[in-house]
C-alpha cells in the first residue's frame, strides 16, 4: 500500500491556507489529496476557513457565523501571508468543488463544528458533494463525536472520519461505535498496534500534521493510509526515497 499525500489546507507552507492559490499549488506539486476546513456563514453558505473568527487570516473582524457570504467575499485572505497574495478571497465550498471535479484528487472535508455547532452543516456539505458527484472520493471528518453520529444516521455512502489528538487505547473501537469508518489522528498517537487494529476493521488511518521528514518516514513504515502535510512536495520526495529503500 502506498501512503497518500494530502495537502493540509492546500500547500499551506507556500501559499495562504485554504485559498485557491494554495489548492492549485498543491495540485501542481502532485499531491494526491487536499484537506480543507468548512464553516457556515450567517446565510448558511459553507466556506473554507480554519478559524471560527476571520481575524487571523483576513483583514476583517467577526465570527464566520455572524457574517454573510457576500461580506466575507469582500475580505482580503492573502495579504497576511505575503504581499504577492493581496486580494485573495475566502473560498466557498462550491467554488472549491467546481475546481476539484475535473482533477483526480482525494478530498478531505473537515467540519469545524467542535466549537460552534453549525446547524445542519453535515447535510449541507453532503448534499453539495452529492450534487457534484464527489462522494466516492471524499472523506468528511470532524473532532465532534456527535456530528459523526449524526452523519451515520443521515447517510452511509461517504466515508466519515473521527479526528482526534487524545490518547485512547480503545480509539478504534470508540470511533467504530460512534459511526466513523476512518480515523484521522495527530502524529504523536501513531503506533503499530493502532494501525493494525484499525486496518483489521478496514478503517483507514490518516495522520496530521506531518511536516518533518523523520515523521513522514515513520508513517510510511507503518503503512498509514495518508499523511496530511503543509509541504506535499517534500512528502512526495520522502516517499520516493522510502519506496526506493524498500524495494
Amino acid at each position: 500500500m502506498t501512503t497518500k499525500i494530502i495537502a493540509h489546507r492546500g500547500a499551506s507552507k507556500f501559499a495562504p491556507e485554504n485559498t485557491m492559490p494554495a489548492f492549485q499549488l498543491a495540485y501542481e506539486m502532485n499531491a494526491e489529496g487536499i484537506e480543507t476546513d468548512v464553516q457556515l456563514t450567517k446565510d448558511n453558505v459553507p466556506v473554507l476557513i480554519h478559524d471560527e473568527h476571520v481575524k487571523r487570516t483576513t483583514n476583517g473582524v467577526g465570527y464566520i457565523k455572524d457574517l454573510k457570504y457576500e461580506q466575507l467575499k469582500q475580505l482580503d485572505a492573502g495579504s497576511w501571508f505575503h504581499h504577492n497574495y493581496v486580494g485573495t478571497t475566502i473560498v466557498s465550498l462550491e467554488e472549491f468543488l467546481k475546481w476539484a471535479i475535473s482533477k483526480p484528487l482525494y478530498l478531505n472535508i473537515e467540519l469545524k463544528n467542535n466549537k460552534i455547532e453549525y446547524r445542519h452543516i453535515e447535510s449541507i456539505v453532503y448534499e453539495m458533494l452529492q450534487h457534484y458527484q464527489l462522494l466516492n472520493r471524499t472523506t468528511i471528518s470532524t473532532f465532534n463525536p456527535n456530528s459523526v453520529k449524526r452523519m451515520k444516521n443521515l447517510f452511509d455512502d461517504v466515508e466519515t472520519a473521527f479526528l482526534t489528538s487524545k490518547r485512547d487505547k480503545n480509539l478504534v473501537e470508540y470511533a467504530s461505535k460512534i459511526g466513523a469508518n476512518a480515523i484521522h489522528i495527530k502524529y504523536r498517537l501513531l503506533n503499530p498496534l493502532l494501525v493494525k487494529m484499525s486496518h483489521k476493521k478496514k478503517m483507514p488511518v490518516r495522520v496530521y500534521t506531518v511536516n518533518r521528514i523523520r515523521q513522514m518516514m515513520y508513517c510510511y513504515q507503518q503503512n498509514c493510509d495518508g499523511i496530511i502535510t503543509d509541504i506535499p512536495n517534500k512528502a512526495i520526495t520522502a516517499r520516493e526515497l522510502h519506496l526506493a529503500e524498500n524495494t
